[in-house]
């Protein structure tokens, strides 16, 4: 009886490790795509009321982990009753993050005009207009966060394709739990960011104090970490569609092995290239669209 409870402790043991060392690799794969989730999150949750900044944010984040628990079960059948279903998503997957990246540096480098975001801007707003804004904010939010749920849920699954089905449930779970406590909680830090500059800046007593030094920091930091942050994200969303292609289409991982260039570069390049042909056509289509609809 003593040695059966102690050989299941070590199985748990085992699993736990595996999980431990699973867990480390999903979540270097899915780092891209958290990177791309804070930007855009921090954004989001950013334009409003100081005091209205966190109940938004509160809001967006109960729908993310309503989003993963309605996209969790999903995947684990499509896992355990149809596997391939996991490596097309990815390379669709991929496609999608490859064509956002590429669209975000052809608008950086061919701007056009957009419409006016939605947000609380500086005109006196009434308490049940105030609501509506935020309700439509907080729903877009929510709809965006579903796609990259989506993208997050399933490369981290396609690290654990071929493990036990319990190590797959506990090591994604855990990379879906990351994804949402730790990406509001950094975009929470981030957006209260001004708001504890401006704070700092008021008690100061001196002109030339250190204290409103940093609180002017913090204050003019702001719109630069968000811009860092769609930088950074969009680099990294180029690179995570790219390895997805190079590991999952045969003809993209035979060049890749072919060639001598180091492994960060193609996947970029594979990411870049894609990226752009994916842009192109749907600019077509639209274009298509257009012209039918006139």
């Amino acid at each position: 009886m003593g040695s059966g409870f102690f050989a299941l402790l070590d199985d748990i043991a085992a699993i736990m490790d595996d999980v431990a060392v699973m867990s480390k690799v999903a979540a270097k794969k899915t780092a891209g795509i958290l990177g791309d989730d804070l930007a855009v999150n921090a954004e989001k949750a950013s334009g409003f009321a100081s005091s209205r900044e966190l109940p938004v944010l509160w809001a967006i984040s109960k729908g993310s982990l309503l989003n993963k628990i309605i996209i969790l079960p999903i995947a684990f059948l499509l896992s355990a009753f149809f596997p391939v279903a996991i490596m097309i998503i990815l390379v669709l997957g991929g496609l999608f993050l490859a064509y956002e990246g590429a669209e975000k540096i052809y608008e950086f480098f061919f701007p056009h005009a957009h419409e006016e975001s939605e947000g609380i801007t500086e005109e006196v707003l009434t308490e049940e207009e105030i609501l509506v804004v935020e309700k439509s904010k907080v729903k877009s939010a929510i709809v965006t966060d579903f796609i990259l749920s989506v993208e997050i849920v399933i490369i981290a699954l396609g690290t654990v394709i071929g493990k036990p089905l319990l190590s797959q449930i506990v090591t994604v779970s855990i990379i879906a739990v990351i994804a949402t406590v730790g990406v509001y909680g950094i975009v929470a830090l981030i957006v209260r960011m001004d708001e504890v500059g401006f704070k700092m800046i008021q008690h100061s007593k001196k002109e030339k104090s250190l204290l409103k030094f940093i609180g002017n920091i913090l204050v003019q930091a702001l719109p630069k970490v968000i811009k860092a942050l769609t930088v950074i994200g969009t680099i990294a969303l180029i690179l995570v569609a790219g390895g997805l292609f190079v590991h999952y289409i045969p003809f993209i991982h035979h060049l890749a092995e072919e060639s001598t260039i180091p492994a960060i570069v193609k996947e970029f390049i594979a990411g870049l290239v894609l990226g752009f042909i994916v842009l192109l056509i749907v600019n077509l289509f639209k274009k298509l669209f257009k012209k039918k609809s006139a």
